[in-house]
């Protein structure tokens, strides 16, 4: 063979083997431009391989939604005694144990009374004697009296008798002031609890001298039921702060340190009449029944102010809420087994659940997990919310482990950012 016919069969071999080579790569080269084509590349791609998206779902309810206002209070007991001793004595008997919750009027402690006793005994006896000469001198004033209508007597003696009998009568009264103080002093030597409520530490023993002028007294003694709590809001909320409490009484909620739970329900009884400059801040009282002594004086609590209901307002969950570029968005379920993204707006939003205002009706779907695979029109494999414990609160209580938002974030580390894309 020549050399050009050599040539000629080498360059048709090379040709062919390009060839085969094209067809075979040629699928694969555009099956990737196909998949990338955008939204609805992707759509296809994922309905024609079967490769849905497994989600939960939930339906979007119609609820009556409290709106609170909230803040950090200190609980303080509406009254706080030092119980103390008003005379000076031996403390010979103490009645209560510490932690013992007494009524007004419990005798809490005795001191000594013989001296007290027998000083009483003298204001007693004293007026007896004064109220013996009274009586004797009125028998003399009588007689005078008939006499000196006869002229047996001159008037000056009756005169004089007449301001005897009057001199005696306000000696007896001042006996009786001088028996009601030593009763009183007498009394005071049984110590009373002057408010119900609850005693302390036992701050002096049995045996010892106490003096009225010690400034530690005998026990602190505390009123639990009910009980105040002091909280600061800021001044940007006093006009509907005035607003409803000039309409009735604003409920108020202590709220446990899980942030959930409800530690008491009360109501505000004062707001303050002046601003706080250093603060910014009003401060308000709250009065609390307190009747399982779920707060104590000097705790810290979080508590939150009924302001209104709104009613029959659109709510989903908040790990339903998503954050994009523009703002907040949710992925509607489609009938086709696709879903949308949906820009919305929020009113009102917490750990469990939000408010839409606009941007979804009540009864359509929405998306609560797998955020991460999803974009416009993908494909999904629904399950019920409510089957793994994510419904709404609107229709169940609010469960133990439905953090919402913050608490998907932790399930699902990437789900806050991701979303952002292509809304």
């Amino acid at each position: 063979m020549s050399f050009k016919g050599r040539t000629a069969s080498t360059l048709i071999a090379g040709l062919v083997i390009a060839a085969v080579v094209g067809v075979y790569y040629m699928p694969q080269a555009q099956q990737p431009r196909q998949l990338q084509d955008g939204s609805k590349g992707g759509q296809r791609g994922a309905i024609a391989s079967g490769d849905s998206v497994p989600v939960l779902a939930t339906p979007a309810k119609l609820a009556d939604v409290p709106v609170y206002l909230d803040g950090v209070g200190t609980a303080k007991a509406l009254n706080t005694v030092t119980v103390r001793s008003q005379v000076d004595g031996k403390l010979i008997k103490i009645s209560f144990t510490e932690g013992q919750d007494v009524e007004k009027g419990y005798e809490l402690a005795k001191i000594d009374p013989v001296t007290y006793q027998a000083a009483y005994d003298q204001t007693v006896a004293k007026k007896a004697q004064d109220e013996a000469q009274l009586a004797n001198a009125r028998l003399d004033l009588e007689r005078y009296t008939r006499l000196a209508a006869t002229n047996a007597v001159n008037k000056q003696q009756l005169d004089t008798q007449k301001a005897m009998v009057a001199q005696l009568e306000a000696q007896t009264k001042l006996d009786q002031a001088a028996i009601d103080n030593a009763r009183a002093i007498l009394s005071y030597t049984n110590v009373i609890a002057p408010i119900t409520g609850r005693t302390g530490i036992r701050l002096i023993d049995e045996g010892n001298i106490i003096k009225a002028a010690d400034a530690s007294g005998i026990v602190i003694l505390t009123q639990l039921r009910p009980i105040s709590i002091f909280f600061n809001l800021p001044q940007q909320h006093l006009p509907e702060l005035n607003k409803g409490f000039a309409e009735a009484p604003l409920a108020v909620d202590a709220i446990g340190p899980d942030g959930k739970s409800v530690l008491d329900q009360g109501k505000v009884v004062v707001i303050d009449n002046q601003v706080d400059q250093t603060t910014g801040t009003v401060k308000l009282k709250a009065e609390f029944p307190n009747a399982n002594l779920q707060l104590w004086p000097g705790q810290f609590v979080n508590v939150r102010v009924l302001m209104d209901t709104r009613r029959q307002v659109v709510v989903v969950p908040t790990a339903a809420i998503q954050r994009g570029p523009n703002g907040t968005l949710i992925y509607v379920l489609r009938d086709n087994g696709t879903v949308t993204v949906r820009p919305v707006t929020l009113s009102q939003q917490d750990d469990v659940q939000s408010v839409v205002d606009s941007g979804l009706q009540a009864g359509e779907r929405v998306v609560t997990t797998g955020f991460a695979r999803l974009t416009e029109g993908t494909a999904v494999t629904v399950s019920n919310a409510e089957d793994t414990g994510q419904a709404t609160p609107a229709d169940r209580p609010r469960p133990e482990g439905a953090r919402g938002g913050r608490a998907a974030q932790k399930r699902n580390p990437g789900a806050a950012a991701r979303p952002t894309a292509n809304p």
